[in-house]
């Protein structure tokens, strides 16, 4: 199997986890527990490759001290999102952002400049996007200002995506082997949100977590498998091709939101989850 083929296969398997993750989260009715429990979930189960993989060098630790604060701000903006609205709702805005904030940041910071076709790329991807921000005539929470904090928040959490990626990025190819940056990077992450988590819910933490656990661990399960994948695919691919394959993922929960969580204008959200996909293939084939 080319390299190609192999980070096309890592970045599908990762949207379509990611997807799962997310929605076992936004099912649960309380995200600030199912995400906690998630990442001690996958905490547990990357421990035991630390005694395996190599110890991180010191340049992978430089990388994670920034990577952590990042995915800290990260969990914030999405748990606030997901807290907020539907599922159908943010998650595209939220995954869908990410590289079209890295893209005309780029354009304005780094003067790179496009092709027409990754111009036509970007202006499809925007409307797409514009698309998921219009008002439904059902949705989760008829509360406007409620639907705009929750817009507001995806948006936030684009960029934080955006960060991250790029950092991370780093990460794997700077340590001693990719595994041992994606190992660490679990385990590290799991203490700041736990932490939050517990000193959030004092009192009601063991009963929070008693009644949450099962979709916190389906998602640390699918976590793991989905970031694992993406930051491998990191080790020897294009950041950007890699970023948008993943991206992916706001078709398959467009579809979960739709089917199984019962969100309003299920068929317009998935095809403009559809024309988002579309946009940023476009992009990317055009760079």
């Amino acid at each position: 199997m080319s390299e190609t083929l192999f980070a096309i296969c890592l970045g599908i398997g990762a949207a379509i986890t990611l997807a799962i993750a997310n929605a076992s989260v936004k099912a649960s009715g309380d995200v600030l527990m199912s995400r906690a429990t998630m990442s001690a979930s996958a905490m547990l189960i990357v421990l035991p490759f630390a005694f395996i993989v190599p110890l991180p060098n010191k340049e992978t630790w430089m990388i994670l001290a920034i990577s952590i604060p990042a995915h800290a701000l990260y969990q914030t903006t999405l748990i606030r999102a997901l807290t907020r609205g539907d599922l159908s709702l943010v998650f595209p805005i939220m995954r869908g952002g990410a590289p079209l904030i890295t893209a005309i940041a780029a354009y304005f910071i780094l003067q790179d400049s496009y092709t027409p076709l990754s111009i036509a790329g970007l202006i499809l991807a925007s409307a797409a996007t514009i698309i998921f921000a219009l008002p439904t005539s059902k949705m989760t929470s008829e509360d406007p200002k409620r639907r705009k904090a929750a817009l507001i928040w995806a948006v936030a959490c684009s960029g934080c995506i955006a960060l991250y990626n790029v950092i991370d990025a780093q990460g794997v190819r700077a340590a001693p082997s990719p595994f041992t940056f994606i190992v660490w990077l679990f385990l590290l992450d799991a203490i700041l949100i736990t932490t939050a988590t517990i000193w959030v819910r004092k009192g009601s933490y063991i009963t929070s977590f008693k009644q949450k656990w099962r979709f916190g661990a389906v998602a640390g399960a699918s976590a793991v498998f989905s970031f694992g994948m993406t930051l491998y695919a990191f080790s020897f691919a294009n950041v950007t091709f890699v970023s948008a394959l993943r991206e992916t993922s706001v078709v398959f929960a467009a579809i979960i939101g739709w089917r199984m969580l019962k969100e309003g204008s299920g068929l317009r959200r998935l095809f403009a989850a559809i024309a988002l996909v579309t946009g940023l293939i476009l992009f990317q084939v055009g760079s």
